[in-house]
């Protein structure tokens, strides 16, 4: 582990994966790259730099490849976020590993974090530091036991968090005692680990690095994470994300928005700035309004996200769906479970 001149430990740098298509959450993602997809009103990767920022992280590597523009023109050098950005464009997706080799000299020097975009945790990273020094750790894995194993490539580990098996790699020996969790999307990487990957092409930590790793013995460690973490990949878990928020159950804080009350509103409900709601809208429970959003007479709002500048038009009715920017939905239009841009 490498050391300042003066003994003391250099301070931890970032890498936040970013450079993804955001396919599962299309169509909102074709014209707005998934990191800048708004949560509370604040693009997905405000809330990421946030984390980061919490524990004392301010150098941090971004990748990027679809619609870049739209993230290096909101984030700039990071200084009004508080932090120093630096971005490693991919003309080619490279992957997980690839896209870290690629951000090597900006990251190397001593152990660093990588998290995925899409992600919403409640987690304190210097514990998770402590506990991969504390075993002297070439990496470590957040992982997490999870109610549906099946939906995620599921993880083996040994009672002191060793990590002796990703399940779909070939292993010959793995242990009786072990137990399975999930990857998080969140770990911590010695620059040893640059050494592995081949440059410029592409290449998987999950897939490739990591199961070699493993197999040679290398002391890989999860640290279990027992807090709360959502991954923001479906229409149905970015609606669970904002319900958590508003009824208090998630980090995410509400505190930039106002909260609506009225005759007609069933809270939680929040809005932005700017918007314009008819007395008798029926809004609630569980929306959040971008700003600018306009709600007219009789129209009917439930479990739902609007973006900035949507109209729902009188009598209009919108349940369980993300409206994305300036939608308009028209008088006595229903919208159900439904991702909706415009057109």
């Amino acid at each position: 582990m490498s050391a300042s001149s003066n003994g003391t430990k250099p301070p931890l740098k970032a890498m936040i994966l970013a450079a993804g298509f955001g396919t599962r959450l299309r169509p909102l993602t074709h014209d707005l790259p998934k990191p800048m997809v708004p949560v509370l009103n604040r693009p997905l990767l405000e809330h990421t730099i946030e984390l980061l920022r919490s524990a004392n992280i301010k150098d941090i590597a971004i990748n990027v490849h679809h619609l870049p523009e739209q993230l290096t023109d909101h984030f700039g050098d990071g200084s009004k976020f508080s932090v120093n950005l630096y971005f490693s464009h991919e003309e080619k997706i490279l992957g997980t590993a690839g896209g870290i080799k690629a951000a090597q000299r900006f990251l190397e020097g001593g152990p660093f974090v990588v998290i995925n975009s899409d992600i919403v945790v409640d987690i304190d990273l210097n514990r998770v530091l402590e506990f991969h020094r504390e075993r002297g750790s070439c990496l470590t894995l957040v992982v997490r036991e999870d109610a549906s194993p099946k939906q995620y490539d599921p993880i083996e580990i040994q009672e002191d968090g060793r990590i002796v098996h990703f399940v779909g790699a070939s292993s010959m020996n793995v242990p009786d005692d072990t137990r399975r969790v999930m990857f998080t999307g969140i770990q911590i990487m010695e620059p040893e680990i640059f050494d592995r990957i081949p440059a410029g092409q592409f290449c998987g930590t999950t897939d490739t690095i990591f199961p070699e790793m493993i197999q040679e013995g290398l002391p890989v460690y999860g640290y279990l994470h027992d807090g709360y973490w959502v991954d923001l990949g479906s229409r149905g878990k970015y609606l669970e994300v904002h319900r958590d928020a508003l009824n208090g159950k998630s980090p995410l804080k509400t505190r930039s928005l106002q909260k609506l009350e009225g005759e007609f509103v069933v809270p939680p409900v929040v809005a932005g700035m700017n918007c314009s709601i008819d007395p008798t809208a029926k809004i609630g429970p569980c929306v959040v309004l971008g700003n600018g959003s306009r709600i007219e007479a009789g129209a009917i709002v439930e479990q739902s996200v609007l973006w900035d500048g949507v109209t729902v038009g009188p009598h209009g009715v919108v349940k369980q769906s993300i409206l994305g920017n300036g939608v308009v939905i028209q008088s006595k239009e229903e919208i159900i479970d439904q991702s909706v841009i415009k057109k």
